[in-house]
């Protein structure tokens, strides 16, 4: 096999610790992923614990593909890394051994901001998507609508001024008591709803914002919730949960296309893991054909945190040369940045 032509990609931004070689023309050669369930009965990621696991798991996931790709870390081209944004514990321990690794190795060391690599993991699916297109970010964290004119000048054009979409689906379906991590739970039992029985408010509605903002629905899901008996809550839970999904992904898919239809874009690409909900994918295919705009989403592996996403992100950098020094450092901050 010819060298140059491998990336060995890691992350390690949240509970999840992935590895996967992918190679320069975006086909996944293999990934491991181990999550984390040890977490499940806090409700939510304990961060140290996190970065504990991550320790013990990342070794294992890199032997592991090499052995199932046949491959050597000799025939390696570049290693990329996660280095923001995160749980910094988390980002920190990925970081260390992909600078180890690209040291004792003499490669290049590419990284890769968390959020971008998202976006990038739809060419993983559908080949490679040549700019312009309008992308919306949507995970546990971050809600953001970015504006690509290339794979490395983009703009962020509307962001959440608060709470993001993800931790929206997680705080509801505890208050309904029906289990985390919320997005799938809720996608589940709307199903069986009608998202007209009651009005959950749609904040920031205005034609010519492209922000977005969930704090004013939490409080209202909660106060809602709080005014009704539990058996009343469990009798009517699909219908709630549809009419919440409603006031989740209703705001995305009204600003995405209506950005697009105004800046005469006709590709968009959902990315994030609220990327795998059914939902919104149904009303942004249907919103989208109104204005002949083609939708793009990951597989829904690739919708969850991954390494290949991570690969696939690095990709352009690697053909530009644009390679990180070893001093390099992991950050927190939210958002999508070319780092």
């Amino acid at each position: 096999m010819t060298k140059n032509k491998y990336i060995l990609a890691i992350e390690s931004s949240c509970d999840d610790t992935s590895v996967a070689v992918v190679d320069i023309s975006y086909n996944i050669v293999v990934m491991n992923t181990s999550s984390q369930p040890e977490h499940v009965v806090f409700g939510g990621v304990l961060p140290e614990l996190a970065s504990r696991l991550h320790m013990k798991n990342i070794l294992i996931l890199v032997e592991s593909c090499l052995q199932q790709s046949h491959l050597s870390l000799e025939e390696m081209s570049a290693v990329a890394i996660s280095i923001n944004p995160g749980l910094i514990g988390s980002l920190l321990v990925g970081l260390s051994f992909a600078k180890s690794l690209a040291w004792a190795l003499n490669l290049p060391l590419i990284t890769v901001n968390h959020m971008l690599g998202h976006v990038f993991a739809n060419h993983l699916v559908h080949g490679y998507i040549d700019p312009p297109y309008l992308a919306l970010v949507v995970s546990g964290g971050h809600t953001e609508l970015i504006n690509f004119e290339s794979d490395t000048v983009f703009t962020c054009v509307g962001k959440t001024l608060d709470d993001a979409a993800g931790e929206t689906f997680d705080k509801a379906a505890k208050l309904l008591g029906i289990g985390y991590p919320g997005g799938p739970v809720i996608d589940k039992l709307a199903k069986n709803g009608n998202p007209s029985f009651y009005n959950f408010p749609l904040a920031l509605k205005q034609k010519n914002d492209y922000n977005f903002s969930y704090s004013g629905l939490k409080t209202a899901i909660l106060q809602f919730l709080s005014s009704h008996e539990e058996n009343w809550i469990k009798e009517h839970q699909a219908d709630l949960a549809a009419s919440i999904q409603y006031a989740i992904v209703t705001p995305l898919v009204k600003k995405t296309v209506r950005y697009a239809k105004l800046n005469n874009i006709h590709t968009i690409l959902i990315a994030g893991g609220v990327a795998a909900n059914s939902y919104l994918r149904a009303q942004m295919d249907k919103a989208a054909a109104q204005i002949h705009a083609k939708v793009f989403y990951p597989s829904l592996t690739l919708c969850m945190d991954n390494a290949a996403m991570i690969a696939a992100a690095a990709i352009p950098k690697f053909f530009k040369g644009e390679f990180a020094d070893l001093s390099v450092n992991a950050f927190s901050d939210k958002g999508t940045r070319y780092i």
